[in-house]
């Protein structure tokens, strides 16, 4: 019996949706514990290749349970879209498929609030998704949040949407936003989605429990990567939920005690969306290169990833904070071609070195990344099939993530596809 959680250990888009899919065919039940529709989890098989944005990236395993913890913010008009493109696909979710009745809800208004928002910020934009997101969980810890449960009891629905249109409205007044919105549509619009999610809805808590209880295996799924997380992240630009693994906890409602595994999914390289700190981020023909080879482009908004060398002075701090045990490492390919490869392996930060990783945003700003280099393997990896196969420059790099982060790396991801992958330890 294994309840593993899986965290993205950088800045996200770290490849978890095609790991999570890898291991959802050994457990009984995959969750997803937080972020909403901002993320995009991209699975690629059988020729085919899909984005899932709420909906847990097992659902393509047909014994395979798929939960939507509390600690998720659901559009529900996007999880509708979603559920149809599963369809599509000849999977049907009907009673595989479960949504915390807890979980709350973005609304419309949420929406037009968070891009109104940013682009009252001018050149300070956090560089948010505009989906909602944010204010959803601000309504939430102000505890005037619509959960699903709500969307299945139209009196409570109405009371709740009349009372946050008259904030929004003055909100968006301030902003500069000529948009006004009406409560009448907005209900008319949840209560017909509730309508058609009301058979997935359900106490999801309990229904881990009784499956930890029962002995299955459980696969706990983040979202966005543990350097957003919204109080152990680079803060103010971070996500609005905790993508760490004490998240896991809270947004499923099992305990700290169920876990057994914390998985950790990095790049070979680094990534980042949106504004923020990024200390080894590549201004330069290399990052271009990284760029177009790894075909780094946003899964939900299609924006350009900023990208860099490896970081392990931040991949340690995330080991830290999340208790990571084993490690996936995706995307090896896209440094087949380099006869060099960087890595960082301490910061320099006023003239002092250092290998803890700052949370103080002006001394983040300042870090002169400290490189070790390593040679490159110049060759195809997506090729090989057999770990014993792995090229000795191959072998030494991973080696070398693994000593100095004090953590096995047990998965070697060499391309989007379930084939690409060798698992080098047996992940049980």
């Amino acid at each position: 019996m294994s309840t593993r959680v899986v965290i993205g250990a950088q800045w996200g888009d770290e490849g978890k949706g095609k790991i999570i899919d890898l291991l959802s065919n050994k457990v009984s039940v995959v969750a997803r514990y937080q972020g909403g529709a901002n993320a995009g989890h991209t699975l690629k098989f059988d020729n085919t290749t899909i984005v899932l944005h709420l909906v847990p990236s097992g659902v393509f395993h047909d014994n395979t349970e798929c939960v939507i913890g509390n600690g998720v913010v659901i559009d529900p008009l996007a999880l509708l879209t979603e559920l149809e493109e599963v369809r599509s696909h000849n999977i049907n979710p009907e009673g595989r498929l479960f949504i915390s009745e807890s979980a709350h809800v973005i609304m419309s208004y949420h929406k037009v609030l968070d891009q109104a928002r940013e682009k009252s910020k001018g050149d300070n934009k956090i560089g948010t998704t505009g989906r909602g997101i944010g204010p959803a969980y601000v309504h939430k810890y102000s505890r005037n949040g619509v959960r699903m449960m709500d969307l299945l009891d139209a009196e409570v629905l109405r009371t709740k949407v009349e009372a946050n249109v008259t904030e929004i409205n003055h909100l968006l007044e301030q902003l500069n936003c000529d948009e006004k919105l009406e409560a009448n549509q907005i209900v008319k619009e949840m209560l017909e989605a509730g309508e058609k999610l009301k058979p997935f809805v359900c106490d999801t808590g309990l229904l881990l429990h009784n499956a930890q209880k029962a002995g299955k295996n459980i696969l706990l799924e983040g979202a966005q990567g543990a350097l957003l997380d919204v109080d152990h992240g680079t803060y103010p630009f971070v996500t609005s939920s905790s993508p760490t693994s004490g998240g896991a906890c809270t947004g499923t409602g099992l305990p700290p005690t169920a876990i057994t595994h914390v998985m950790g999914i990095m790049k070979a390289y680094c990534t980042r969306v949106g504004n923020g700190p990024f200390p080894t981020e590549l201004h330069n023909e290399i990052g271009e290169e990284i760029r177009k080879i790894g075909h780094e482009f946003g899964a939900t908004t299609g924006r350009p990833r900023r990208t860099g060398w490896l970081d392990l002075v931040a991949l340690k701090y995330a080991c830290r904070i999340n208790g990571i045990n084993e490690l996936a490492v995706t995307k090896l390919d896209v440094l087949d071609a380099f006869e060099e490869i960087q890595i960082c392996t301490a910061y320099d930060i006023d003239g002092v070195q250092t290998d803890q990783f700052p949370l103080e945003l002006k001394k983040i700003e300042k870090v002169k990344p400290v490189y070790t280099a390593l040679k490159g393997w110049n060759c195809d990896t997506t090729k090989i099939t057999d770990k014993e196969a792995l090229p000795q420059t191959v072998k030494d790099y991973v080696a070398f993530i693994e000593t100095y982060l004090e953590v096995p790396v047990v998965i070697l991801s060499t391309g989007p596809k379930r084939k690409e992958t060798l698992f080098l330890q047996e992940v049980h």
